[in-house]
């Protein structure tokens, strides 16, 4: 087979299955693009085993299928095998297992096979598809980190995590607190920090539109709900490494109680809150104490700023009820912002120019 630089195999397959990767990164999307302009038809193999992956096989097939479907000769498939651990895929029975499923799958002549270069030597694949089919090595070097490397810590090699995958490994911070205890001042601030974005309240633009807390009703309500949870959806896969999100469905649970609510509009609002709070997950919750002065700005309930004390316990025992681990931070706004520095640095080996 003529392996010049015009000749284009006619069914090809690159191997998404490196010895240790689990994580889409731009070393595979750079060999995938370099294989299909290589070939006419070219067949990604994503090897997954149930209960084995750290990410499931849809996330890394959707990764995939959203880097590649530009190039129309590209095709998904996966292989599924039965090894419980990574040492038990690496023998002789699975490989052979897998290039059988391989091969079935495809159900056409393979011209050629596109691996890494970390497998020259090892007659890994020559054994299971030569002579039939041309195995082909790409350089690692071609890009200077392996998938291994980059699972190892993503924030410190964010630049090679593709933007369809940060969502998924974007640190997601929550502030909450009651009333008038700066959260808004602080997610800007470290996103300005961080030069990353971040999610304000939903309820402070919905209670300003009704005209003030007395006149928001039920409505208003569910659509702070959703609207919170999809607002963090669309943010996170457009962090720098972390996102910063200001209120979530249980602290708005907790303010739904201060509205004039019929049993039925109230027990809605407990569902949604529970919905939306099993679906979520953050990475670190911080709670402010009420240490800065109360301001009022018209839309803020005054039977809080009578006694913040005693509603931000009630606030951090609802927390507690939903099993929400928090930091408490209190001090000024620069003390705050120190401090939560600090915990992020020690937390995620996240830090800061300044």
């Amino acid at each position: 087979m003529s392996s010049g630089s015009d000749f284009k195999r006619h069914v090809s397959f690159f191997s998404c299955q490196r010895r240790k990767a689990r994580k889409l990164c731009r070393c595979s999307i750079h060999d995938i693009i370099k294989a299909a302009a290589l070939c006419e038809e070219l067949y990604v193999m994503i090897s997954w085993c149930e209960g084995r992956e750290s990410t499931s096989k849809e996330l890394r097939y959707r990764w995939l299928l959203n880097s590649t479907n530009h190039l129309p000769n590209v095709k998904l498939l996966s292989v599924e095998d039965k090894a419980v651990s990574k040492e038990e895929y690496n023998t002789d029975y699975y490989w052979e297992q897998g290039s059988k499923d391989i091969k079935r799958l495809i159900g056409k002549p393979i011209d050629a096979v596109f691996c890494g270069d970390d497998y020259q030597g090892t007659n890994r694949f020559e054994s299971l598809y030569c002579p039939e089919s041309e195995v082909i090595y790409f350089a690692r070097k071609e890009v200077p980190i392996s998938s291994t490397e980059i699972r190892s810590w993503t924030m410190d090699h964010w630049d090679y995590v593709p933007m369809v995958c940060r969502s998924y490994y974007a640190r997601k911070v929550l502030i909450v607190g009651g009333e008038s205890t700066g959260k808004s001042t602080l997610v800007q601030n470290l996103a300005l920090a961080y030069n990353t974005n971040f999610v304000s309240e939903v309820g402070r633009d919905t209670c300003a539109y009704a005209g003030g807390e007395e006149y928001m009703t039920a409505e208003n309500l569910y659509e702070n709900f959703l609207r919170q949870k999809t607002n963090v959806m669309d943010a996170a896969g457009q962090s720098n490494r972390i996102l910063f999100v200001d209120t979530d469905a249980v602290t708005t649970l907790f303010y739904s109680h201060f509205l004039e609510m019929s049993e039925r509009e109230i027990r809605n609002c407990e569902l949604l809150a529970e919905a939306i709070n099993r679906i979520t997950t953050w990475d670190m919750v911080l709670f402010l104490e009420p240490t800065v002065e109360f301001v009022q700005d018209g839309t803020r309930s005054e039977k809080i700023a009578a006694d913040r004390e005693k509603y931000s316990k009630q606030i951090k025992k609802l927390l507690a009820e939903k099993e929400i681990e928090f930091h408490c931070i209190s001090g000024d706004y620069y003390e705050r912002f120190i401090e939560v520095k600090r915990l992020i640095r020690e937390e995620f080996r996240i830090d800061t120019r300044w």
